[in-house]
């Protein structure tokens, strides 16, 4: 019966007895029909490395089971990741040094590694989305996600290189447009660019809440800036003390044109995805970077986690957060445990 102040007292409310909540946990079939959180191959997006060559597979060494591949098994390692039921890759160059340059020219160039690899997968697999990064990393001489005039990160000049950048991989077919370079107003322009090239229906991600943090060093490994970089980026990249500013950069980008929004990283900034979802209802993706994946393959090759059952509670976080999709190493590993599970 309700209390005098209106509230049902707490043995109406069903405590203990008559409340057990261990019931709704004592069998597979029934944990599974009352779980919250769903997490499947739809929801996974494979970040991938690719070189120039023919039948070319590096390992690298800082992301154990992580391989740049040449374009021709580049395409069989995307099949295969098609086939798995992931509905989309991201693709990311390691870019010859000898081609970087302090204005990073070579990012749109038409015949560039990313946009022959665009052609070659989009040909071979056209269902397949790919997504691809617009920031200038991969080709800067500096190792910065922009053009670099002494200490100092040029914006708006910047942002002429990544319109550039974003019409040649749209040109190329890409999918979604990833702007990761963390340039105030880059999405607008990206937009405009596209749209008046009559790619309306272009996506564009934004990496919206990108931090400067210190769990990225094993992709720049993987991509070859890392040795290349000059001093931070702290001046671009977000603050990892803040919050509220993340949902400021996610209302701008918002505002700007983009389709989607992502937090970077991953695990430590789940209170980011979760505001960022409950604040805007957009589609918020969270990428688990090259530091978290690295440091779980390390535990589990030492023997100290179990490897599938960390990496899935690890997935189910995001989800569990708010997040729609997650880019993550993991994408292969994940969904062939899923298609066993099914």
């Amino acid at each position: 019966m309700p209390s005098r102040n209106g509230n049902l007292s707490a043995r109406a409310a069903g405590g203990y007895p008559a409340t057990r909540m261990r019931r709704n946990r004592q069998h597979d079939w029934v944990r599974r029909l009352v779980a919250e959180t769903i997490l499947t191959a739809d929801d996974l997006i494979w970040p991938v490395f690719v070189v120039d060559g023919d039948n070319e597979r590096q390992s690298v060494e800082s992301m154990p089971g992580v391989n740049r591949f040449s374009i021709d098994l580049l395409v069989d390692a995307v099949g295969e990741a098609h086939e798995l039921g992931i509905p989309c890759v991201a693709l990311f160059p390691y870019t010859d040094p000898a081609l970087k340059t302090p204005d990073g020219r070579e990012a749109y160039n038409p015949e560039n590694l990313v946009c022959r690899a665009l052609r070659a997968v989009k040909s071979a697999h056209p269902d397949m989305g790919v997504l691809c990064d617009v920031a200038l990393d991969p080709f800067n001489s500096d190792g910065h996600d922009g053009l670099v005039d002494g200490e100092r990160i040029l914006n708006d000049e910047t942002i002429e290189i990544l319109c550039k950048q974003a019409l040649v991989q749209a040109d190329a077919g890409c999918d979604i447009q990833g702007p990761s370079d963390m340039m105030d107003g880059r999405v607008g322009a990206i937009r405009r660019t596209l749209d008046d090239a009559g790619y309306e229906d272009a996506i564009i991600m934004a990496y919206a809440a990108k931090y400067a943090s210190g769990f990225y060093g094993p992709f720049r490994d993987a991509v070859g800036s890392g040795g290349a970089l000059k001093g931070d980026k702290k001046t671009y990249q977000m603050d990892p003390a803040n919050s509220d500013e993340a949902l400021h950069e996610v209302a701008l980008d918002l505002s700007e044109g983009a389709d989607m929004v992502m937090v970077k990283p991953g695990m430590p900034y789940l209170d980011i995805v979760q505001r960022v979802k409950s604040t805007f209802a957009v589609p918020t993706f969270a990428y688990h970077v090259s530091g978290e994946y690295a440091m779980l393959k390390a535990a589990a090759d030492k023997g100290w986690l179990d490897y599938d059952k960390t990496m899935m509670e690890t997935l189910m976080g995001f989800k569990r957060a708010g997040a729609d999709g997650v880019l993550t190493y993991t994408a292969l590993d994940a969904a062939r445990l899923l298609k066993n599970q099914g």
